[in-house]
């Protein structure tokens, strides 16, 4: 069901849970909170977590606005779950090992900037892990680890390289017999950007919408329509909290036709060896990847920030400054793994950062 809020956003904080949410102390000095602009919130519950759009108090055509965007990822989640034996996904999944599989359109965009993504990333990125997510047992929440040979024949499921994409035909086809897909990291950014997008067909500018603890997407600034001609706009202040350590806020990122995608390893992760093992798997390695405690990533959309944030986390410091680098619209903050480690902020990031006084901020580029 959907559900309809008013918020103070002087008041709110964390919205989005653990990892991300609109920050609570982001008034300009000597502002009065009860100044500030109410947000309107819709919330509806899809792809395991609860989605939410807010927009500005005396938006209009807010509600039915609002819905349609929420329908859109309930529709999108039909198309893309693993979990629907019905979806467009599972279906490829069943099927193209065995013949090339025509695929709608949108879907076909995003499997090709997916492996587009795969290549820019070094493979730290990559949708084919569907087998070494079972074998973890990461997809049910049930973890374990799996044996020697389990592993191996797991990643021999694994490779953008084994995933023909004819884009005369806009088919699909796998190299490899038990290859599964799975858009678990970028699926959730890639439906607040198609939402994102309905909302500015029907003539919504002002919008933050986020899908749980990972993904958020910022489009105006949250005091539109109250804004007045000539005042600043910083857009809409998302708070980055300390994967384990709720209390301890990391950094405010103020986004504006932007979006911030989050990877940790807060809720799924097991014991082994001594080892915190997390559910974000190194595509090539086959283990969970370890360095980084959180990723946060600035990008253009919600579908490549979420992404760049699974990459980000795998691939550490050194290679996602430099990918920023040879990016300019992304930047990161990080914030590797250690009770005393410090947050780094790269590339776009650092414009529109503030680090909280309890993580200095180690560099910037």
């Amino acid at each position: 069901m959907n559900r309809r809020h008013f918020l103070h956003p002087g008041r709110l904080a964390a919205v989005a849970g653990q990892a991300l949410g609109l920050d609570g102390e982001f008034q300009s000095s000597g502002s009065d909170a009860a100044d500030e602009p109410a947000l309107l919130r819709f919330r509806r519950r899809a792809m395991a977590t609860t989605f939410e759009v807010s927009l500005p108090f005396g938006t209009p055509g807010a509600t039915l606005a609002a819905e349609a965007a929420l329908d859109e990822i309930d529709l999108l989640e039909d198309q893309l779950s693993v979990y629907r034996q019905e979806s467009e996904v599972s279906r490829l999944n069943q099927r193209a090992a065995a013949e090339p599989i025509p695929v709608e359109e949108n879907l076909y965009r995003l499997l090709s900037r997916c492996a587009q993504l795969t290549t820019e990333t070094e493979g730290a990125f990559d949708i084919s892990t569907g087998a070494l997510i079972k074998a973890w047992g990461f997809g049910r929440r049930a973890g374990r680890v799996p044996s020697a040979d389990e592993l191996a024949t797991a990643s021999e499921c694994v490779g953008m390289g084994k995933v023909l994409l004819d884009s005369d035909k806009r088919t699909v086809r796998f190299l490899q017999p038990g290859l599964e897909i799975n858009l678990g990291s970028i699926g959730k950014g890639y439906a607040l950007d198609r939402s994102t997008d309905l909302l500015r067909q029907r003539g919504i500018r002002s919008a933050l919408l986020h899908g749980g603890h990972s993904s958020v997407y910022a489009t105006g600034d949250f005091r539109a329509p109250a804004l007045r001609e000539g005042t600043s706009s910083r857009g809409w202040p998302v708070g980055i909290c300390h994967p384990w350590k709720p209390e301890r806020r990391l950094a405010v990122v103020w986004l504006r036709d932007q979006a911030l995608g989050t990877s940790a390893v807060t809720f799924q992760h097991l014991e082994h060896e001594g080892r915190k093992l997390g559910h974000i798997i190194d595509p090539r390695t086959g283990w969970p990847a370890e360095g980084l405690a959180n990723a946060s990533v600035l990008a253009p959309t919600a579908a490549e920030a979420d992404a760049l944030a699974t990459a980000f986390f795998i691939l550490g410091v050194d290679k996602a400054r430099l990918y920023c680098e040879n990016h300019p619209q992304v930047g990161a903050i990080l914030l590797p793994s250690g009770d005393s480690a410090d947050v780094v902020v790269l590339g776009a990031a650092v414009e529109c950062v503030q680090v909280m006084p309890s993580g200095v901020a180690a560099e910037a580029s």
